[in-house]
């Protein structure tokens, strides 16, 4: 199995934490590469004193012939920056993001590489660098031709994961998304990735309202009576599916222990929870897509990136949690 991971924003923690992650990762069964600046990498090894080897790829058809060795990790140049500058907001560093981000992307669709774990971005930088999408998710749907990606996050640690109906949207369109989105379609959807890709037979899901306590039977709002309560119970027969709970009171009283899986109806109301109980250890998981994809569930870390202190844990997690998917893809009927 091939692994690789885009560099992300050089001007940030990527490639430290990725250097980091190497000398922690041993295995006989799984090859590791990455793809962007090798320049950036040399630099973060050389500044951080890391005893990582790069090995210098110079095209594809040697990925092919990898094999793994311990504190080595084989590098694919696809951009080289003039400068690096630790900390820093640049066109050039976004750039380099996104170039390395699609060329890991091809690597995966044309099966060279089993499945693609990515370093943080920063939107700032890539919208510098004249690209209009909202981040990873919204890419690499657009590259693979994939409608509707599922957001969802994993905590290995606390098990809590979390699943959003809608991603990276103003607060303000949530309504009437909520209203028009094929929520049926998205359930059974979010239901068959859990069961191909963690191998949950029947996974049991909660469903977050989208009004304060859940409209309180709709004193606030009725899109719980007239939208997701609906749906909830069409699915209820076919899907172990729950809801809609209020949210405060569901993870005050940690609920989410109850269940495989906690779908909230917009990005705060999922992501606060879950970064304070899983900041370190939590992974991003794009689902529906043709390849496997993960991420750690932070971001570039500008205020520590170029110090050495920034921790590798969420990107190691997110490593062997591609590991885990895309092995439990190839061995799907």
């Amino acid at each position: 199995m091939r692994l690789v991971f885009s560099t992300g924003d050089i001007h940030g923690i990527g490639p430290e934490i990725i250097l980091k992650s190497v000398l922690r990762l041993q295995s006989e069964n799984q090859t590791y590469m990455a793809v962007g600046s090798l320049k950036a990498l040399e630099y973060y090894r050389n500044r951080l004193d890391l005893p990582v080897r790069l090995q210098p790829i110079d095209d594809t058809a040697a990925i092919r012939t990898l094999t793994q060795q311990y504190g080595v990790l084989p590098v694919l140049s696809v951009a080289e920056p003039d400068a690096i500058d630790p900390g820093t907001i640049s066109k050039s560093a976004g750039e380099i993001a996104m170039r390395s981000l699609e060329a890991a992307a091809a690597l995966c669709r044309d099966g060279i590489c089993d499945a693609l774990v990515t370093a943080p971005i920063n939107k700032e930088a890539i919208a510098l660098a004249g690209y209009r999408n909202s981040g990873h998710t919204d890419f690499l749907a657009t590259f693979f031709g994939v409608p509707s990606p599922i957001m969802l996050f994993v905590d290995p640690v606390s098990l809590l994961n979390v699943a959003l109906a809608t991603i990276h949207e103003p607060l303000s369109r949530v309504p009437g998304l909520i209203r028009t989105i094929d929520l049926d379609h998205f359930f059974i959807s979010l239901a068959r990735s859990m069961q191909r890709d963690f191998r949950l037979e029947k996974p049991k899901i909660a469903v977050l309202g989208l009004n304060p306590h859940a409209s309180d039977g709709g004193v606030m709002g009725d899109e719980e009576a007239s939208v997701i309560r609906p749906c909830v119970e069409r699915l209820a027969s076919s899907i172990r599916l729950e809801g809609p709970f209020p949210a405060d009171g569901f993870f005050g009283a940690k609920r989410y222990r109850d269940y495989d899986l906690i779908v909230a109806m917009y990005h705060d109301q999922g992501l606060l929870p879950f970064k304070v109980l899983a900041f370190d250890t939590g992974i991003n998981v794009t689902l529906g897509l043709p390849i496997v994809r993960t991420s750690p569930d932070h971001g570039t870390g500008f205020d520590k990136a170029g110090q050495g202190i920034s921790s590798e844990r969420s990107f190691y997690e997110a490593t062997m949690l591609a590991c885990t998917i895309a092995r439990n893809r190839m061995t799907t009927p």
